[in-house]
């Protein structure tokens, strides 16, 4: 089930997914799912918090005009701020959820306030004793100075990446502060399982000191976390086995005290996990949304096994070890024993947070080096969500008009769906487990380059591999053509396609489009099978040798995992700053030009299912019914109403 043609606005799309198979669960499993779905929704507003201290109050300040029975609604302004109030729902915040630019509103300042005045001052979120004013004279600037507060995170070289960055993970402190604290605890810590320093605080300055401000209950969030763990304890009543319970207990455990120790715990008991169908993540977890790499972005999503698709992920996962010892890394860079590796085809029944509405088509976790290396990782390929994306790609002409020639597009429109969920499996249940730390580098030497070149090695692990002839001998591929079709995708986006994702005049940002601009630039600059060539005033890249361009991938594989392993800031800021971020104009301006003929939008994103109890006469759950109706801004005013618990 795929719907979106009522569904968009700006530069952004959105799709639903089914909840395959859903139906055939048990009740149990079904009360299990509820009570989680319950856990990930109440987490969305510590996601909108932590991208910007202002998000809440400017989104329910924009949800009070929106809904007032009084504002007139067929004009041009308010057209601008319903779209300008859409845009903040799906990014959670008023920054772009990947270039994390800050949105400029299409309405004025003299509109906003007069729409205000008539909006009832108690649906507003003022403070104690705030005048209107006063309240516009605070949001105001905010919202129209597009100098203040420019970037959510900021990751231009040789700027002070905490204080240029407007995410609400940093309060009065430097960068040089920010890291001279974390590295002092790394270097009190005595232990053999280290914390994830900072993933789960805000780090404050008070009094002239900094320290850390925890989220945690009775901390920090403590609205938000009391509501997460009361649905995870309700959970706890359905879990599949006692482990699943345990996991649960130690989870509630961490949120209630905020001990990073817990948290290892949690982690090393959930990935061991492995009998139940049903899965969760939920939690403070990606730290791409800090340009330090530090603190975690609150995320859920909750999860069932696709038994068919999970054949191809397990297949993957049970001949890891022929992988890693057949990588083309230095052998002191390999693992001599994989551990624990996981792989599952997962089908999302709920997306929160970080997750949503806008998703990952993979995860792999948990993020600690030393887990993967001594418990192993947790991998999923999320097929429901593939699936819409595949069904909404198919017909839309943008192969056709940036596809070389009718021989490549016919191999890509053959093999390309295939080959797209191998890479994923191979990039997320292989990629990102794969190889090791020397011992005694320091887990986050990379600094704000480490998620890039983390992304580049996961990638360059997919793109060798896919093309090994062990992908046909285990029957993921049916031949060896096969691979070819992800190789001219994969370059054709990192060096022209993608750049539809960048206003003009910007740079690359985003941690996966760094990392595959620097993949395909690197492998262009270093032989002559990749090229640009023009026909017809149009540009087009040519591979000459496959073969040729599956050794440039090794040879940047061992590079990327020396750099990795031995915590070389220097080459991965080299690496990044070269290849990674800047942007050709001239070619920008033609793929700019080309995209808007084709009348797409470039983000796509995702309306959740509604899910309801269904009881019978003595008040017992019988059923949880599914809704694939509910309306986009529907279902956001639902969520603020409903889970609304910060503001």
């Amino acid at each position: 089930m795929v719907s979106y043609s009522d569904e968009r606005f700006a530069d952004l799309q959105l799709l639903r997914y089914q909840l395959v198979g859903f139906e055939q669960l048990t009740l149990r499993q079904k009360r299990y799912i509820y009570a989680l779905s319950k856990a990930t929704l109440y987490g969305r507003d510590i996601t909108f918090d932590q991208f910007g201290k202002y998000n809440l109050r400017i989104r329910k300040m924009l949800e009070a005009i929106y809904t007032a029975s009084q504002i007139q609604h067929d004009t041009d302004d308010f057209k601008a701020l319903e779209i300008y109030l859409k845009r903040i729902w799906f990014s959670n915040g008023i920054y772009h959820h990947y270039g994390s630019e800050k949105f400029q509103p299409g309405f004025s300042e003299d509109y906003l306030r007069k729409m205000l005045q008539q909006v009832p001052k108690e649906c507003l979120p003022l403070s104690d004793g705030e005048t209107l004013d006063a309240f516009c004279a605070d949001l105001f600037p905010v919202i129209f100075d597009p100098s203040l507060y420019p970037k959510r995170v900021n990751k231009a070289d040789g700027e002070d990446l905490v204080k240029t960055s407007a995410c609400n993970f940093y309060q009065d402190v430097t960068q040089e502060e920010a890291e001279n604290y974390y590295q002092s605890q790394k270097e009190a810590y005595e232990g053999d399982e280290p914390p994830s320093f900072g993933l789960n605080s805000t780090l404050i300055k008070r009094d002239g000191k900094v320290c850390e401000d925890i989220w945690c209950v009775g901390g920090r969030y403590s609205k938000a976390i009391e509501k997460i763990v009361y649905w995870l304890e309700q959970a706890k009543e359905y879990a599949e086995n006692p482990k699943q319970t345990d996991i649960i207990s130690h989870l509630v455990d961490y949120y209630k005290t905020g001990d990073l120790q817990s948290f290892n715990t949690y982690c090393k008991e959930w990935v061991s996990e492995h009998d139940g169908r049903v899965d969760f993540v939920n939690g403070f977890i990606e730290v791409y949304g800090d340009p330090l790499g530090l603190k975690g972005s609150w995320e859920g999503i909750v999860e069932y096994k696709d038994l068919e698709a999970t054949k191809r992920t397990q297949t993957i996962s049970n001949n890891a070890q022929w992988f890693e010892d057949h990588s083309p890394v230095d052998s002191r860079f390999r693992k001599k024993e994989v551990k624990g590796v996981s792989a599952n085809a997962i089908c999302a029944a709920m997306l929160g947070g970080d997750e949503y509405p806008s998703t990952a088509i993979g995860i792999n976790l948990p993020n600690a080096d030393w887990i993967r290396a001594e418990y192993g990782s947790k991998s999923v390929t999320i097929s429901n969500i593939t699936d819409a994306y595949n069904k909404a790609a198919h017909g839309n002409g943008f192969k056709e008009e940036f596809v070389i020639d009718d021989q490549t597009l016919a191999m890509i429109e053959r093999y390309g769906d295939l080959c797209d969920d191998l890479h994923t499996d191979l990039h997320e249940c292989l990629g990102h487990g794969s190889g090791q730390l020397l011992s005694g580098t320091d887990l986050d030497a990379l600094k704000a380059y480490g998620n890039t070149i983390e992304e580049a090695r996961a990638d360059l692990f997919g793109l060798y591999y896919i093309a090994d002839p062990k992908m046909v001998e285990l029957g993921l591929l049916p031949d060896m053509e096969a691979y070819k079709s992800q190789y001219y995708s994969y370059m054709m986006n990192g060096l022209l396609t993608q750049l539809i994702r960048i206003q003009p005049g910007h740079q690359i940002e985003e941690a996966h489009m760094r990392n595959r601009a620097l993949i395909a630039r690197w492998c262009m600059e270093h032989g002559d099978t990749l090229s640009l060539i023009q026909r017809e005033g149009k540009t087009y890249l040519e591979i000459k040798d496959y073969a040729v361009l599956r050794q440039m991938i090794a040879t940047l594989l061992a590079e990327i995992q020396r750099i990795k392993s031995e915590g070389d800031y220097e080459a991965a800021r080299q690496m990044v700053e070269r290849y990674a971020v800047k942007v050709d104009p001239v070619i920008h301006q033609e793929i700019l030009e080309r995209y808007q003929r084709l009348d797409l939008a470039p983000y796509k994103g995702f309306i959740n299912p509604r899910m309801t109890p269904v009881k019978n006469e003595k008040g017992e759950i019988t059923d949880i019914q599914l809704d694939y109706t509910e309306k986009y801004a529907q279902q956001m005013l639902r969520y603020s109403s409903e889970y609304g618990t910060l503001i």
